[in-house]
């Protein structure tokens, strides 16, 4: 069993963890257990006698303080499944060593081919080992880039006991990738008082704001008859949702926006002449610009549907998370350690906003205050995604000295 941040990273990336938003179990997927079985396999080598996978598929365990300060519980945390956008099973990881530059070809499927123009963080990795797909799947490296950096960092920890800190817990989540993550997380058996995801891109970055984010999900009941007889008559669901998803703004899109901008994204649709069902998410990062979009979307609706008489709707918002700042703001102090971290690790810190969430949106909110910090990767969820090794020791040092932080600090 070696112990390098890439030697864990290649043994992990190959054990398929996809999650399953159509699965209604906890995980969704019983092979994401085939990697925590092996993650809680390995901290009870390194020693740490509580490291248990639980029958909701999380990974806790703990690493005991060895200073005589109260420092506060702190907890390092990643998440194993990895995204349904993409096939996960039969992950071929190859290493370009000592990068070059240019665009990467990959093996398995030379229309994948990861451009320098189109992924210019690769100018700043010039001279180091890059990790890939071979093309037909996904990489993994989100997050499992961040589950190496955890227990990588942890076995460091653990084998040099000169490093003072205090007590920090581990947790691996499952289904993050389907908004899952937390569902089941037993926040009293964990006993941290702050927390971190490592599941961030560019070395460096931290961040403190994730969308606030909403599921719409709309039911169009239609008129349905025979189409020999449907003039005047029929009220085609199938071509309603058409109509209400042509309606929506070009310039409110993902693939329009950018920054702080929000958007109203659909995501699924299905159905029959007789009945069609619309699900969109909606995203933005503050409160009112959620509610304003979704009233937007639902006059759309409501306009659309005075066209079709017979026919009606419904129309449902489900909240999915909220942004964190509003938590993170109350506790300066995880931040102000987390870019003294960065420092340490010899990088400098870049404190920034996810277009995204992760499970650190719902902790926070669940009383576990939890930023973001980078573990390197990139184009996730494509058969693009990419990793370097350095990236990854860098994200190590930082957990670490983050650790030491934290010690010096109370």
């Amino acid at each position: 069993m070696t112990d390098t941040v890439l030697d864990r990273f290649l043994r992990y990336v190959v054990i398929d963890t996809q999650s399953d938003a159509a699965s209604k179990t906890q995980p969704s997927t019983e092979k994401q257990k085939d990697l925590s079985r092996l993650l809680a396999f390995e901290l009870r080598a390194m020693g740490l006698s509580d490291a248990h996978l639980d029958e909701h598929g999380y990974v806790y365990a703990t690493i005991p303080s060895n200073t005589e300060k109260s420092v506060p519980v702190i907890c390092f945390c990643s998440h194993v499944d990895t995204a349904p956008d993409f096939t996960g099973t039969n992950v071929k990881p190859q290493i370009i060593r000592d990068y070059r530059g240019g665009d990467i070809q990959l093996p398995g499927d030379p229309q994948q081919i990861i451009r320098v123009g189109d992924h210019p963080a690769l100018l700043d990795q010039i001279g180091n080992d890059i990790v890939t797909t071979d093309g037909t799947t996904l990489l993994g490296a989100d997050d499992k880039a961040g589950v190496a950096e955890i227990m990588t960092a942890a076995q460091f920890l653990i084998d040099n006991p000169d490093i003072r800190h205090g007590e920090i817990k581990i947790l691996f989540t499952a289904d993050e990738e389907i908004g899952r993550g937390v569902d089941k997380v037993d926040l009293k058996k964990l006993g941290a008082q702050f927390a971190y995801t490592v599941d961030g891109e560019t070395a460096g970055h931290i961040e403190d704001e994730t969308f606030s984010a909403d599921g719409v999900e709309i039911t169009i009941q239609g008129v349905a008859i025979h189409p020999g007889f449907a003039k005047d008559r029929m009220e085609n669901a199938i071509k309603i949702a058409g109509a209400i998803i042509d309606r929506l703004p070009k310039d409110v899109a993902p693939e329009t926006t950018e920054g702080k901008q929000g958007f109203v994204h659909p995501v699924s649709v299905s159905g029959s002449m007789e009945k069609a069902n619309l699900g969109l998410i909606i995203r933005d990062f503050d409160d009112a610009g959620l509610a304003s979009k979704e009233a937007m979307l639902e006059a759309i609706v409501k306009d659309v549907m005075t066209g079709f008489h017979g026919s009606s709707y419904t129309f449902t918002v489900k909240q999915q998370y909220r942004n964190m700042k509003v938590v993170l703001d109350r506790h300066p102090e995880i931040m102000d350690n987390a870019m003294e971290a960065v420092r340490r690790a010899g990088l400098v810190p870049v404190r920034g906003s996810i277009r995204g969430g992760t499970d650190g949106s719902r902790l926070s909110f669940m009383g576990l205050p939890c930023p973001n910090l980078f573990a390197g990767g990139h184009a996730f969820h494509s058969p693009l995604e990419w990793v370097s090794r350095q990236d990854m020791e860098s994200a190590v040092k930082t957990l670490v000295e983050l650790a030491k932080v934290w010690e010096e600090r109370a």
